[in-house]
C-alpha cells in the first residue's frame, strides 16, 4: 500500500472508506478478480476500526444480526490464518457477569429469544463463574458464557487485511478521499476523488461515522449518528479470564500484551449537531434507555466536519479538512470505569492506564446496520451504521456486499438491513 500510487482511470469497483467493512469487501472482491479500488481518506483503520474493544462475539446479539455474526465468526476463523500476520486473533470466549437477578434474567430470556441459533452460549451457576474467573467470594448471581467467541487485536488485524488485499490484488489508496459519486443514465458510472476521477459501475460507501455526512450531500436520507466512546488500555495485570468479561460497570477485553482494553457498554457521548434535531424522534427511544449514562453536549461539533455540509465535486471537502477522526476521551468516565473494573475484580488493584482514547461509533437508531443499495441509486451499496459491533461483524457484511454486487443468494436475510425501514424516501 503506497500513499501515492498511481489513479487508476477505472475499476469495477470503487470503495469509499479503509475500516474493516471496506477492506474486507475489498479482500473479497480481489480474490474473485474482479478489480476494485479502495479509497481511504486518512490511513487504513485510523478511527473506529482499530479504536474498538477488540470482541468478536455472538453473546448478546440482536436477534437481527445474530446469524450474520454466526457466519462472520466463521469468516474469521478462515481470514485469521492466511494473514501471515499476528494479529493476536484466538477463540478465548466472552462471559456476561450478572451482578443480581434480575441481570441473569435477562441473559437468560436473551438465550430463550434466540434458542433457534447456533451461538454455543449458556448460563453459568455462581460457582461455575467463580471457577471460570479464579475466584471463591460468589459474588455473582451467574453468567452467560460462549466459549466459541473471539478476540483480536483491531489495530493489527485490519491493516492486515489490508495487505492480504493488495496481494491479492485491490487497489489500496491511502490520503485520498472521495468527494462525490456521478451517475450516467441513472447508474452510478465514477467517483470524483480529491487526485481526479475513476470509471466505476458499483461504489460501496463503508465510511464508517462519515457515511451519513457524504450522503446528504447526495440527497440521501440516513438516520445515522456519529457518538463518541471513550477506552483505556493498562499495563500487563495478572490474568482474570483469557477473552473478555462484561459486566455493567466495566467491561474488559484481556490484550495480546498483558494489559486490558477497559471500557463501559453503552456509556458516550451524544453531540448535538444538525443532524441530531432532524434524527432525533428516531433516536429517543435509544437514549431513553441510555439516559443514566449517555452525556449529550452542545459545543463546536455543531460546526464541526460531521455537521451539515454542502459541496461541488472540484470543492475541498470535510473528508479533507479532518482526515482522522481523534476527540479527547472522557477521563472523568473512564476513571470511573477503571475504579468498577478494580471493584469488580479485586486482582486488578494497582493496575496502571497506559493509554486512553476517544473514537466516534456510527450508530442507527435501532443499533442495526444498513446494507443496502438505495432506490434510484443503482450500483451504490451502502454498508454503514455498524453501531459499536463492526469489528466483530465486518467480514459478515462485507461478504453480504460482494453477494449483492454479484447477485447470489445472500448469506442470510437481507430485509433487517434495508434503508426503508426507517420509512423515509431516499431525498434528504
Amino acid at each position: 500500500m503506497e500513499e501515492r500510487s498511481a489513479l487508476p482511470e477505472k475499476s469495477q469497483v470503487v470503495i469509499i472508506g479503509g475500516g474493516i467493512v471496506g477492506v474486507c469487501t475489498a479482500l473479497y472482491l480481489a480474490e474473485k478478480g474482479i478489480p476494485v479500488v479502495l479509497c481511504e481518506k486518512g490511513r487504513i483503520a485510523a478511527e473506529q476500526s482499530s479504536r474498538n474493544w477488540g470482541w468478536i462475539r455472538k453473546a448478546g446479539r440482536d436477534s437481527r444480526e445474530l446469524q450474520l455474526m454466526i457466519e462472520s465468526a466463521r469468516l474469521w476463523r478462515e481470514i485469521a490464518p492466511r494473514l501471515g500476520e499476528d494479529i493476536g486473533y484466538g477463540i478465548r470466549g466472552t462471559t456476561y457477569l450478572a451482578g443480581n437477578a434480575a441481570e441473569l434474567a435477562r441473559h437468560e430470556a436473551w438465550l430463550t429469544e434466540n434458542a433457534a441459533f447456533d451461538h454455543g452460549a449458556r448460563l453459568l451457576s455462581p460457582r461455575e463463574t467463580d471457577d471460570l474467573l479464579k475466584r471463591d467470594d460468589r459474588r455473582f448471581a451467574g453468567a452467560l458464557h460462549t466459549p466459541s467467541d473471539a478476540t483480536a487485536e483491531p489495530a493489527l488485524a485490519v491493516p492486515a487485511m489490508a495487505r492480504l488485499a493488495a496481494r491479492c490484488g485491490a487497489v489500496i489508496l491511502e490520503g485520498c478521499a472521495v468527494r462525490s459519486v456521478e451517475r450516467l443514465g441513472g447508474r452510478v458510472s465514477s467517483v470524483v476523488t480529491e487526485r481526479g476521477e475513476i470509471a466505476c459501475e458499483t461504489v460501496v460507501l463503508a465510511g464508517g461515522a462519515w457515511s451519513r455526512t457524504f450522503l446528504e450531500n447526495l440527497d440521501i436520507f440516513l438516520p445515522q449518528l456519529a457518538i463518541k466512546s471513550s477506552v483505556l488500555r493498562t499495563a500487563p495485570a495478572p490474568e482474570i479470564i483469557a477473552g473478555t468479561v462484561g459486566a455493567t460497570k466495566a467491561s474488559l477485553r484481556r490484550r495480546a500484551d498483558g494489559g486490558y482494553t477497559i471500557a463501559r457498554s453503552g456509556a458516550a457521548e451524544f453531540q448535538i449537531i444538525p443532524a441530531a434535531f432532524r434524527h432525533l424522534r428516531a433516536f429517543l427511544p435509544v437514549i431513553a434507555d441510555r439516559w443514566r449514562i449517555l452525556k449529550i453536549r452542545v459545543g463546536g461539533e455543531f460546526f464541526g466536519p460531521l455537521g451539515r455540509h454542502r459541496w461541488q465535486a472540484d470543492e475541498v471537502t470535510p473528508f479533507e479538512q479532518v482526515r482522522v477522526l481523534d476527540p479527547a476521551p472522557d477521563q472523568a468516565l473512564l476513571a470511573s470505569v477503571l475504579a468498577a473494573a478494580k471493584a469488580l475484580h479485586p486482582r486488578l488493584e494497582g493496575i496502571e492506564v497506559a493509554e486512553t482514547w476517544g473514537s466516534f461509533i456510527d450508530v442507527m437508531p435501532d443499533e442495526i446496520p444498513v446494507i443496502d443499495e438505495p432506490a434510484g441509486w443503482p450500483g451504490l451499496v451502502i454498508a454503514t451504521g455498524l453501531s459499536g459491533h463492526g469489528f466483530g461483524i465486518g467480514p459478515g457484511v462485507a461478504k453480504l456486499v460482494v453477494q449483492h454486487i454479484e447477485g447470489q443468494e445472500p448469506l442470510v436475510d437481507m430485509a433487517p438491513f434495508a434503508l426503508a425501514r426507517f420509512g423515509r424516501k431516499v431525498a434528504a
